[in-house]
């Protein structure tokens, strides 16, 4: 997404779930789904004990499906090595910690060709990890807006040479708060939540950013259980906005102050201009002192709720922050191609192990699928059915019965096929 001028910031009227449906206080992480995702929320090694301690399993099959499991972990990581490999040329020219030298002189036609490469290459990778990208619009409509946890900020989209981000994880969460509406009393709302956030983004030279910004590198974030409405937290350039409360306290101090002390200077100009005495110039002096003490102290009044505002934004973040640039990316590798092993080993075990001989469709796997994980895990995901068949077949533990019908091959044979596509991977061209 390439930024241009700002637009005016959208309002958003955020839905909420039924508060009546759980008024129990339950924990972020098993907050309920906003709506299903293709994300599938348990490791691959709790997966694979999960599969093999199965009842219907017999010792041998349990063998096997471990050695089937081992096989096929390192047949991904060497997939997702290419990545890795792609994501660390592209990004070289534009990492902000990098500690190494560079040997070699990029070209601006150099850079463009490494940062859409870097950009290129990494939608795939979230996609594979199962994040969804927000539009535009997603991210404007956050702007100016805040949770009952975040702050309000003004953000200045001109500073973005390209800007995306990405979401996982839309859930509804339980928090608790203090308003004047409940008289300040503790209670639990519903706050919908992204439980994985992701920040890419590439800056261009521009007076709202800080000066010691590097504007010709290239930042990724990645944060934790972060309210829909507080996404411009997130990002650099952007300007507190007080509330009106917050503004109420320093303007209206301050226009009672000024008229009260421009009153008394008159008063005390005209008591110094009848008497002609020394105490009558003096006392118009204190007069001028005192408005300039009065403008100072309303002048640090200000800068105090900026910092309180400041404060509480890096609060919020502190702990919410997950990691930042290229550990970014070595992150979200790992997810990637964990997901695709957990997509894979269901797939294949229930065509295995449930599916009649002569196999299912792709909507009986599917609907299989995605009852067999809640029968697991007690989560609702819409399991990404056509692309597991598709890893299946590539990979050669799955093969086609009939042009709809689908098998699995048998363990063995699938450990010979990942075995000798192994070999070929290693084998000189």
């Amino acid at each position: 997404m390439v930024f241009g001028r700002r637009k005016p910031a959208i309002s958003m009227q955020v839905p909420h779930g039924d508060p009546s449906a759980d008024e129990q206080p339950r924990p972020l992480g098993d907050a309920p789904h906003w709506r299903r995702e293709h994300f599938i929320p348990v490791t691959r090694h709790a997966l694979i004990e999960l599969l093999a301690s199965r009842d219907d399993l017999t010792p041998a099959d349990r063998r096997r499906l471990r050695d089937l499991s081992r096989v096929l972990m390192a047949t991904l990581h060497h997939e997702f090595h290419e990545y890795a490999l792609r994501i660390g040329a592209s990004y070289a020219p534009f990492d902000p910690d990098a500690d190494t030298r560079s040997v070699a002189e990029w070209t601006g036609e150099d850079r463009t060709r490494f940062q859409g490469d870097l950009f290129e290459t990494f939608d795939e990778v979230l996609r594979r990890a199962n994040y969804e990208r927000l539009t535009r619009l997603q991210i404007e409509e956050a702007v100016g807006a805040a949770s009952d946890w975040g702050v309000r900020l003004h953000v200045e989209f001109s500073v973005f040479d390209r800007l995306e981000v990405y979401a996982r994880g839309d859930v509804i969460g339980r928090r608790k708060r203090r308003t004047w509406r409940s008289l300040f009393r503790e209670e639990e709302v519903d706050v919908p939540i992204y439980q994985r956030l992701v920040v890419l983004f590439a800056l261009r030279p521009h007076p709202a950013l800080d000066p010691d910004v590097d504007a010709t590198a290239v930042y990724a974030k990645l944060f934790k259980n972060i309210p829909k409405v507080d996404i411009d937290m997130l990002l650099p350039g952007s300007r507190i906005r007080m509330t009106l409360i917050d503004r109420g306290k320093i303007f209206l101090p301050t226009v009672s102050g000024a008229a009260v002390t421009v009153a008394k200077i008159v008063k005390g100009a005209l008591w110094a201009a009848l008497t002609g005495t020394i105490w009558g110039l003096i006392a118009f002096l204190s007069f001028i002192i005192g408005t300039i003490g009065y403008g100072v102290r309303t002048f640090f009044g200000y800068l105090r709720t900026k910092d309180k505002y400041q404060l509480s934004l890096t609060r919020n973040l502190y702990y919410q922050n997950l990691d930042n640039n290229a550990g970014v990316f070595h992150r979200l590798l790992d997810e990637a191609e964990s997901q695709e092993c957990r997509e894979v080993l269901i797939a294949y075990f229930l065509l295995w192990k449930q599916a009649p001989e002569s196999g299912w469709t792709e909507t009986e796997l599917d609907r299989a699928s995605e009852s067999f994980i809640r029968s697991l895990i007690e989560v609702e995901v819409d399991f990404e059915c056509h692309d597991a068949l598709a890893k299946l077949l590539r990979l050669g533990l799955a093969e086609r019965r009939d042009p709809e019908h689908y098998v699995a091959v048998s363990p063995n044979r699938s450990l010979e096929r990942l075995d000798a596509a192994w070999d070929r991977a290693f084998t000189p061209s």
